[in-house]
């Protein structure tokens, strides 16, 4: 990878929310036949892991997102990268460069 990921607690907590709940779906999937969960997870994850390998991807369809404010310099810009598209409530990564290496996953929010 390119890049190394950091993690702002907010962010952490709602992947690590989307993990688990992928992981019921897996479980509950075996008897039921839906994987709405688990798929959410998977795009997620692919977004930040093409992020970390290249913050320019085209399928991330990066841009640069006014309403947060990074949480290391408030005069640098925080970007939002699409996880999901043409999806009602499609969920966004919102992220900023850190030191050296170091891209900082700010929020993992579905979009309003």
């Amino acid at each position: 990878m390119a890049f190394v990921p950091r993690w702002t607690d907010e962010a952490e907590v709602t992947y690590n929310e989307l993990l688990s709940a992928a992981k019921i779906s897996l479980v509950n999937r075996r008897k039921s036949k839906k994987a709405k969960a688990e798929g959410l997870f998977k795009q997620v994850e692919k977004c930040i892991r093409l992020l970390l390998e290249n913050p320019r991807h085209p399928g991330l369809q990066t841009y640069e997102y006014h309403s947060i404010e990074n949480p290391f310099d408030p005069n640098q810009k925080v970007l939002e990268a699409y996880a999901q598209n043409q999806t009602p409530g499609a969920y966004r990564v919102f992220w900023c460069y850190g030191r050296g290496k170091e891209i900082t996953v700010v929020a993992i929010t579905p979009h309003l």
